[in-house]
């Protein structure tokens, strides 16, 4: 039995569940998200709790259980508190600003990159180097976060480029003088 599927998944208040069938659809204050689970599991809800189970012993199903759980407990999560990728430039000249809804990103390149949010996704910008990007669905903010940190990846000998904030940039040394 799979340890995180076994869990249950509390509700917080202001957070309404629809289930019919394989498809959930989780209503909260920060929007609305469905998803239609695969199959091989079921899904009840006993007041404030959603369990899922493995509808049989199979390995299929087994594999799914704590899938789906995963994937219903980031729902919640999502409509009631919402997620956040923070990035940050780094790099002289390196920047970026929010013109309407669109990301707009100088980085070393000749032109402008320009990233447009899908629906239910916003970026904000601090200080031109901090970007944000936040949503309900954490699938897609982690993607956008994801083509924000592809225009500029990071680069091993002076760290310039785009990096998720936290994350460490293993350094290389660089070419030694002739003596």
């Amino acid at each position: 039995m799979s340890r995180i599927g076994k869990n249950p998944i509390p509700l917080p208040d202001k957070v309404s569940v629809e289930i019919n069938g394989l498809a959930v659809k989780v209503k909260g204050p920060k929007g609305e998200l469905s998803r239609l689970l695969p199959e091989g599991v079921v899904i009840t809800q006993a007041e404030n709790i959603l369990t899922v189970a493995a509808v049989d012993a199979t390995r299929r199903s087994r594999e799914r259980h704590g899938l789906c759980r995963t994937l219903v407990a980031n729902m919640v999560e999502g409509v009631s508190k919402g997620f956040t990728r923070k990035l940050e430039i780094i790099g002289v000249g390196y920047r970026a600003a929010v013109k309407g809804k669109t990301l707009v990103v100088n980085a070393g390149y000749s032109h402008q990159v320009e990233i447009e949010p899908p629906n239910g996704v916003t970026f904000v910008v601090e200080n031109n180097t901090q970007v944000m990007v936040s949503g309900a669905d954490k699938e897609i903010v982690g993607n956008e976060a994801a083509k924000v940190r592809a225009i500029r990846p990071p680069e091993p000998y002076k760290g310039k480029g785009i990096k998720y904030e936290g994350e460490r940039i293993l350094r290389k040394a660089g070419k030694t003088g002739k003596k």
